[in-house]
């Protein structure tokens, strides 16, 4: 959405703006590095309650192709990947603030929200299986395979028991901690937003595959896959004609280089 509204723009304003982002090079301090190499955050978030706004630097998809064409030595020269890291580690480290003080203002212990977010965490997982299944026992009838229909329709309903039994340890564990105004809430440890135990199938497939809490579960997942020795190192200089140092990546990745597990409450995707 956010690359057609830029699309849209550019087309407004005409062709003086498009040459000028033509004329930009790789290293030109307008460009966002993000963009060049991976998803800029500010794309992640247009229309919900975390939108951050436009991105005040170029987003030009020539440049971007330009990067992506380079080998991996070549990509090392720029040190974009630290620029990168670090705009997310910001994203993130923000995000971690509020879903500590969200907890905090629960009042649970530590072990209440570890077991609240794996029992959610499992019955999400169980009502994607059980989904799973019931379209694989349909696709299994259409075509005659009645006897593995059977077993999936048997493998269902063994997944349907489990999720009604981890539903019934959540209400049990909400009913007995936290203050009473508190007890039906737990904190999404990806995004940080409010859930509630009762909340049915759909409004729950409704947030883990919300545009929020995927854009936060795309930026902990795509930080987690850079190298573990970079959040420590000093960004590298430029190693191109004309370019000067960059600047220096922070010290410490989020949460001290990883994030105490969170990102681990939604399922795939990328």
């Amino acid at each position: 959405m956010a690359a057609e509204q830029r699309k849209l723009l550019e087309q407004l304003m005409g062709g003086s703006s498009m040459s000028r982002a033509a004329q930009l090079s790789l290293n030109d301090p307008k460009v966002c590095r993000s963009y060049l190499v991976g998803t800029c955050p500010h794309d992640l978030f247009t229309n919900t309650k975390q939108d951050i706004g436009p991105c005040p630097r170029v987003h030009n998809e020539a440049l971007k192709a330009e990067y992506e064409a380079l080998s991996d030595k070549e990509k090392q020269k720029y040190g974009f990947d630290y620029d990168y890291m670090r705009d997310l580690q910001k994203y993130i480290d923000a995000c971690n603030q509020r879903i500590d003080a969200a907890q905090q203002h629960l009042k649970k212990t530590p072990d209440e929200i570890r077991q609240t977010n794996l029992l959610l965490k499992t019955i999400s997982e169980l009502t994607s299986s059980i989904n799973n299944g019931l379209l694989e026992v349909e696709i299994l009838g259409e075509i005659g395979e009645v006897h593995k229909a059977v077993d999936e329709m048997y493998r269902v309903h063994q997944a349907r028991q489990a999720k009604a039994e981890r539903e019934r340890e959540l209400k049990e564990l909400s009913d007995t901690s936290g203050p009473s105004g508190h007890q039906k809430l737990q904190v999404c440890d990806v995004c940080g937003a409010y859930l509630s135990r009762l909340d049915n199938d759909r409004r729950l497939a409704d947030h883990f595959y919300g545009k929020m809490h995927l854009g936060y579960a795309q930026m902990r997942r795509t930080y987690d896959a850079f190298p573990k020795e970079m959040r420590g190192r000093i960004r590298p200089p430029m190693d191109l004609d004309g370019a000067g140092p960059g600047p220096a990546a922070g010290p410490r990745g989020p949460r001290g280089g990883g994030y105490r597990g969170r990102g681990r409450g939604y399922r795939g995707g990328w």
